[in-house]
């Protein structure tokens, strides 16, 4: 059985600029990493259709219960970021 990431680890192991929790069929996935790709930003993107209970503990952590869940990994500590609409707002 697939060991199941926290949050933490999957902020540490991305290796890529942003980190994008997403779903199956999402448009606004789909927006914020095409804003990402324009931007020329690297992003890593967690299906959380595929990761358990992980989603329900990103709500918890920062209280946005959408998909995409974005994280700015660039400086030293991760920074929560929102949706989609709060990207556009933060690039």
């Amino acid at each position: 059985m697939k060991k199941l990431l926290q949050l933490h680890e999957w902020l540490k192991k991305a290796d890529s600029d942003f980190l994008v929790f997403s779903q199956t069929i999402c448009p606004y996935c789909d927006l914020a990493e095409r804003t990402l790709r324009t931007n020329n930003h690297s992003f890593r993107v967690v299906n959380l259709d595929y990761e358990g209970e992980l989603r329900s503990k990103i709500v918890k952590e920062t209280g946005h219960r959408t998909v995409p869940m974005i994280f700015d990994l660039r400086g030293s500590n991760p920074i929560f970021v929102g949706g989609s609409d709060n990207l556009l707002d933060y690039l």
